[in-house]
């Protein structure tokens, strides 16, 4: 990856930080037209995904797309609850409050995270599957409001039906249609409650504590506890930072969580090669803060000291010897879902321009990059 931007690699300026009221604003203020393209509801992976500011991710697009969700769940006899998580990006949480009064405004029985937590993508589709299993009627299904590691001004929608991955074309090009028409309707026909009455109507469910719970199922956490693999977490920000906290707090892994911020405006995060704010774990210009840390894993040894002496000041230096960057998702693991896709929202671009025994992997909202060494 090749920068683009001189200010790839370096911290974030504070000028060009988002500005969380006025996106907040203008989630609630714009008005998207459905005769510009650009402003209709997109699925990709599962999802649609935009920005409040250019009018590709606004109230009525959440309202037009929830209610084509429910149209598509009466059409076909998905009748059990809705599993329902959101990230940490800044419009996620007035898109999940539409979100909810839509979801009631339809009887819909609806599970929301205990203590308002922030939920990953897998946690929602591990319920989905552990709710499921065994079923033939009544299933569930879910909804995660998130836009992956899209810019902080991004906000997004994806839809999980009872298979528990991400929706397949035939199901998201209908709820796409629908919520289109919903649109050009001036939104008529889209049933709602207040959102003091959709959360009255919600109820809690705990998506981190079974899901932690599942991890040994598919991972030999005591082998890596017996081994004292040295493992730091960079949630990024992101969804997972309560999936690590139990996963720390659990199993006694020799674990530092390096980073646990939670910014809508993820200031503390390096620009990515185009000059843009990104939470990707696979851009070394996006991770360039975490390679400062790499001291607290690193073993003084004379041999590397030579080595680096003999690298020219603009080659890369190398890690300390037992020392690895692994980017990964948050947290890993997981099946592909139905029809052996992955969900690829994490490698989308942005909008502007039988079932598995354990957790399930995939993307999710807040991606992360571990730092790991052996054992001395």
């Amino acid at each position: 990856m090749t920068a683009q931007n001189p200010a790839a690699g370096k911290p974030v300026d504070p000028a060009s930080l988002v500005n969380v009221p006025r996106l907040v604003t203008a989630y609630f203020a714009g008005k998207p037209d459905p005769a510009d393209p650009t402003q209709r509801v997109a699925f990709g992976t599962s999802g649609h995904r935009g920005s409040s500011f250019s009018a590709t991710f606004n109230e009525a697009h959440i309202l037009a797309m929830t209610q084509a969700v429910c149209d598509w769940r009466a059409a076909n006899g998905v009748d059990g609850p809705l599993f329902l998580g959101i990230d940490t990006h800044a419009t996620s949480e007035p898109a999940c409050a539409s979100t909810l009064e839509v979801l009631a405004g339809n009887g819909v029985d609806v599970m929301v995270a205990t203590n308002d937590e922030y939920t990953p993508t897998p946690a929602i589709s591990h319920a989905i599957l552990t709710y499921n299993r065994g079923r033939t009627s009544h299933l569930a299904d879910g909804i995660v409001v998130t836009p992956s590691h899209n810019p902080p001004d991004n906000g997004g929608f994806k839809y999980n039906p009872p298979s528990g991955g991400p929706a397949d074309t035939d199901v998201t090009a209908t709820v796409q249609r629908r919520a289109n028409e919903l649109l050009e309707t001036g939104l008529a026909g889209v049933k709602t409650v207040t959102l003091a009455e959709a959360l009255a109507h919600a109820e809690e469910w705990d998506f981190i504590t079974p899901y932690v719970a599942a991890l040994p199922e598919i991972i030999d956490l005591a082998a890596i506890r017996r081994a004292r693999v040295k493992i730091g977490i960079d949630p990024l920000g992101g969804a997972s930072l309560p999936v690590w906290q139990k996963i720390q707090a659990t199993y006694g892994l020799n674990l530092s969580i390096l980073n646990e911020v939670i910014d809508p405006a993820f200031a503390f995060m390096s620009v990515d090669h185009d000059g843009k704010v990104r939470m990707d774990c696979s851009s070394p210009y996006a991770m360039a803060g975490l390679p400062v840390r790499r001291g607290d894993w690193q073993r003084p040894r004379r041999r590397q000291a030579r080595r680096r002496n003999r690298c020219r000041p603009d080659e890369p230096q190398p890690l300390p010897r037992g020392v690895h960057r692994l980017p990964v998702p948050a947290p890993p693991t997981m099946a592909p879902g139905r029809g052996g896709r992955q969900d690829a929202g994490e490698q989308q671009p942005d909008r502007q321009g039988g079932r598995p025994s354990g957790p399930p992997a995939s993307g999710g909202a807040g991606g992360l990059q571990v730092l790991c060494r052996g054992a001395a």
